[in-house]
């Protein structure tokens, strides 16, 4: 037996249909509604200095809290965030003890700079995201915040590896010095002092984990990555090996940055905004530049080579890719006033 719908069953069917394609239609004005709103936020990579982390284990906890604060203003502020930050201090920290665990325990085998920043990536963002998670949480705001341990290519042949000039480790006397000679490194006399490893700063190339990064930021998940720089590594066919080397932490902010295509790069350092004759009494802050004003400068010689110098050049670098981007360069408790334009050095195309 066939059982037949009556037309008024049928155009009720009829009216159900229209009314889940409404709903449907409905929904997927609230899905593109919400989407909009989400894609509204503006992407910034934050790049914390060593003022923000402190340089031994208590002055960082006590450090990344009040970071965590500024960060998680950001937040609030509905800035869509990925951190990088320095790590200097710790990696020198951590070269040296297991510098010094071998010289005690010789069947140690020494930690390959590589490893180290491997440790100090994960020492310094575990401290950063368990501090801006508590601060979040704080506010009432729950959002996953993440560190990634990041891995940058660099060239085997970049001219770095050939004149090493960051200085890592401990103090060493001359016959340790020497020693380290015999095993390829290189070192560098501190007068009055004693001898230093030096390692080779070469440029990046690829960031690795890029994807996995734009897919948590992408996510509006707070990321930690590239901290102190990435590690570096070289490609040998299938297999990436690490360099004896460090990435300067304000470069990898740059590629990071124009990678991302983020709507803002924000670097924090230990002054409040860009000065030039800095050091100097006739010194005068610099608001706002361009990027030809930028390397106006630079052929001045108004920046530091290893302070101020670094960060236009990764300002410089970014804007190329995103020209309607933006650099902020100030200090961490400016923070908020620089992005309320009251101080800090805003640089364009």
């Amino acid at each position: 037996m066939i059982v037949r719908s009556t037309d008024s069953e049928k155009i009720e069917d009829f009216r159900d249909a229209l009314r889940g394609i409404c709903l449907h239609q409905r929904n997927g004005a609230n899905n593109r509604e919400g989407m909009e709103i989400f894609m509204s936020k503006k992407k910034v990579v934050v790049s914390l200095g060593h003022d923000a982390l402190g340089y031994t284990t208590e002055a960082q906890w006590d450090a990344v809290r009040v970071t965590a604060k500024a960060l998680a203003d950001l937040v609030e502020e509905d800035y869509q965030l990925t951190i990088t930050h320095s790590n200097g201090p710790q990696v020198s920290m951590i070269h040296k003890a297991m510098t010094e665990l071998r010289r005690v325990y010789i069947d140690y085998t020494p930690a390959p700079m590589c490893v180290c920043s491997a440790m100090s990536q994960g020492y310094v963002g575990y401290d950063i995201q368990n501090a801006l998670r508590s601060e979040l949480l704080n506010r009432g705001i729950s959002k996953p915040v993440s560190t990634i341990l990041t891995q940058v290519t660099v060239d085997p042949y970049d001219e770095a590896f050939y004149e090493p000039t960051k200085v890592i480790g401990r103090y060493m006397s001359k016959e340790d010095a020497e020693m380290e000679v015999k095993k390829g490194n290189y070192v560098k006399e501190d007068a009055g002092l004693g001898f230093r490893r030096v390692v080779a700063a070469p440029k990046p190339i690829d960031i690795v984990e890029i994807e996995a990064i734009r897919t948590l930021s992408d996510a509006d998940q707070v990321v930690i990555a590239c901290g102190g720089g990435g590690i570096p590594v070289i490609e040998q066919q299938h297999n990436l090996k690490g360099a004896s080397a460090v990435i300067e932490k304000d470069c990898i902010a740059g590629k990071l940055a124009s990678d991302l295509m983020a709507d803002e790069l924000i670097i924090l350092t230990s002054v409040d905004m860009v000065y030039k004759n800095f050091g100097k009494e006739d010194k005068e802050g610099i608001s706002s530049m361009t990027v030809a004003e930028a390397q106006k400068y630079i052929e001045e010689g108004q920046f530091g080579a290893t302070d101020m110098l670094p960060k236009i050049e990764a300002a410089i670098a970014y804007l190329a890719k995103k020209p309607d981007g933006q650099v902020l360069i100030t200090s961490l408790a400016q923070t908020n006033n620089a992005l309320k334009g009251k101080t800090g050095t805003i640089i364009t195309a």
